[in-house]
């Protein structure tokens, strides 16, 4: 299973996103789910993924191939040349509408499930940060105003704090704190989220990554942030009013 978390506010955006894709008693195994794109001061794009794994590193093969080809063919349009933000989401929502029409019905015939969903989100110079929600079928959301944070994988133990703490005004450094809360319950609630934890953040008009790093399972940060919510959580209860004499 998966947990990512893409936050998109005023001051600029924060992923976060768990490795962990199997959690069986025999076999657990990791995969990054969170990769990065960059063209330093003209845009930086991060890309997190759900689902089945077939699907979505097809995806980002797809991707980074015609990124690799575009090096000696400027006619080849990729993420890292196309005019818009909207127009990545689309080229995003393409390949992955395109590894679904290949390879679907073979998945499903075996009994597996071949759902997929992307987080896109990133800034190009000229234009104003995005946070894009794909779906298996290509088509994709936005993030706005009113929903400022988009969440793939199993996402439900994580929504609570997010939807009490984030709006566009929120500081980098409150999404993050708000992102390691949502990731530490997640992680709390269900065995199939699993550290480590990569992190990347893209600040508004940098257009690169001021943070691009790994939270190991030891990470003092994250472990003082995962203490210090428990502590205040049972702070809280404890001071809450009896409901019944």
């Amino acid at each position: 299973m998966t947990y990512c978390v893409a936050l998109r506010v005023n001051a600029g955006i924060v992923m976060l996103a768990d490795t962990r894709t199997n959690a069986g008693m025999d076999n657990i195994s990791r995969f990054r789910k969170l990769f990065t794109y960059e063209v330093p001061g003209e845009r930086a794009i991060g890309m997190m993924m759900s689902g089945n794994l077939s699907i979505t590193q097809g995806v980002k093969t797809v991707l980074s191939r015609a990124i690799k080809q575009s090096e000696s063919d400027a006619n080849i349009e990729t993420i890292l040349n196309c005019d818009s933000m909207f127009r990545a989401a689309q080229i995003v929502g393409d390949a992955m509408a395109t590894m679904q029409g290949k390879y679907r019905d073979t998945i499903e015939m075996q009994g597996a499930a071949a759902d997929a969903t992307l987080l896109l989100t990133g800034q190009r110079k000229g234009g104003k940060p995005r946070l894009y929600l794909i779906y298996s079928a290509g088509n994709f959301i936005e993030a706005t105003a009113e929903t400022p944070y988009f969440q793939i994988g199993e996402h439900k133990y994580g929504k609570p704090i997010l939807d009490r703490i984030i709006v566009p005004e929120t500081s980098i450094e409150e999404c993050v704190k708000a992102a390691c809360v949502s990731m530490d319950s997640t992680l709390r609630s269900n065995l199939s989220v699993g550290m480590p934890l990569d992190l990347a953040i893209i600040k508004t008009d940098e257009y690169g990554f001021g943070t691009r790093t790994r939270i190991e399972a030891d990470d003092e940060a994250f472990a003082n942030i995962s203490q210090s919510w428990s502590a205040a959580l049972r702070k809280g209860f404890e001071d809450l009013p009896s409901f019944v004499d």
